[in-house]
């Protein structure tokens, strides 16, 4: 009964959306002084049913609606060459965010120099983190390719920390004939101070709290043909430093994460190709008896097919894969270490989806996953790792509402 009336509450609400979506006063953005200022938003939800495990919420054998997005953006055109941008975000994932509202990105866009060769400028506040080909418009649901992107490269359980930045944006775009070169570069302040990216690094109720050096990030980008070819490198460096706090068992210790991730993607006239490597040094260090210290190389890749079977309709299929070590891929080693499960170190996701754009403005999703390892779930829905079942299978409904 339980599961029936959350079941029924979730999908009265994919109905709000749905009747938003058809309503002809809604389905347009909000324009200001001759288009210069323009407000849009979004909001969506998602239900979450798991055999085993939890997943954004309670999912083990019932459904969680406990993943939902609400975000309004506007951005005004002071002049030709100076724009204001920002972006409020609810984000509900489960444990690992309550929904509060926060700024997701506020920036000042400078065009410094253009011709009809490229342009290049700055970008100084709150900006997006380059990071991969998804990460700068991972909150808008309609630009994703799937509900979830693939947690071998986006992990949701630690998205704060590389989704935006406060500092500076230098970057560079340049177009010929066969196609255009981008580059960007940024330093600036992760997110670090809130509790999901603590208990993400070093487990639940932690007494201390992170503290980040400024980290760069640079990413070169390449399209060719019009868009059909894009080949792209991304570089990120991330220092952050435990404060521990009262009657703290670990002690003031370091994480050193440096990502490089390679990308691809192929685009034809009703299919996709896409593929993302990544290759991450970690190191931690100083935490204690207490915590598994170490060097490892992690290793992230996927291939993902979209094809267009109709003018509304879009089918996905991906294989994603994510090793916490690429040289204890089965996690043996790590278990013999801290007596936790080996399969908490990887996983492999085959996943299947299907994409219904019903109106312009209102989008429905379907997604299946079948998943080995349970190397992407996070801790807070996830309290007690002897719980984990190393198979286990999900399946996602999202409706989606934008303007």
């Amino acid at each position: 009964m339980f599961v029936y009336s959350k079941f029924a509450r979730a999908v009265f609400g994919i109905a709000v959306i749905a009747l938003f979506s058809l309503s002809p006063r809604l389905a347009w953005a909000v324009d200001f002084l001759d288009g210069d200022l323009q407000v849009h938003g979004f909001f969506s939800l998602t239900l979450v049913n798991t055999s085993d495990n939890n997943f954004f919420g309670e999912s083990d054998d019932q459904i969680s609606n406990e993943y939902s997005e609400v975000g309004a953006n506007a951005s005004w055109r002071l002049t030709p060459d100076l724009q204001l941008s920002a972006q409020l975000l609810s984000h509900r994932a489960g444990g690992t965010d309550d929904g509060d509202v926060r700024l997701d990105y506020g920036l000042l866009d400078w065009t410094m120099t253009s011709s009809e060769e490229g342009r290049s400028g700055m970008r100084v506040g709150r900006i997006k983190t380059a990071y991969g080909l998804y990460n700068k418009t991972r909150d808008v649901p309609f630009t994703r390719p799937s509900i979830i992107l693939p947690q071998s490269i986006y992990f949701d359980r630690t998205r704060n920390l590389t989704v935006s930045a406060d500092g500076v944006e230098l970057f560079v775009e340049r177009y010929h004939e066969h196609g255009s070169l981008s580059a960007s570069f940024a330093y600036g302040q992760p997110q670090t101070n809130t509790e999901a990216a603590t208990v993400a690094l070093v487990g639940l109720n932690p007494p201390g709290h992170l503290d980040s050096k400024l980290a760069p990030d640079f990413q070169v980008m390449y399209e060719g043909s019009g868009g059909k070819y894009r080949f792209g490198f991304t570089a990120l460096h991330l220092d952050l430093r435990y404060k521990p706090g009262y009657s703290d068992r670990l002690g003031a210790g370091r994480f050193k994460l440096t990502p490089l991730i390679f990308s691809a993607q192929y685009n034809a006239e009703n299919w996709s190709l896409t593929s993302e490597y990544a290759s991450r040094r970690i190191s931690v260090t100083d935490f204690g008896p207490y915590f598994y210290n170490g060097d490892a190389l992690g290793e992230s890749y996927y291939l993902q097919a979209t094809y267009r079977l109709a003018p509304k309709w879009e089918a996905l299929l991906r294989y994603d894969v994510y090793y916490a070590d690429k040289g204890d891929r089965n996690g043996k080693d790590f278990a013999a270490a801290t007596r936790l499960p080996p399969f908490t170190r990887y996983a492999k996701d085959w996943t299947a989806g299907v994409r219904f754009d019903v109106t312009p403005q209102f989008m429905l999703r379907a997604e299946a996953h079948h998943v080995d390892g349970t190397g992407f779930l996070a801790v807070q829905d996830n309290p007690n790792p002897q719980n984990l079942r190393r198979y286990w299978d999900s399946f996602m409904l999202l409706g989606s509402f934008r303007f």
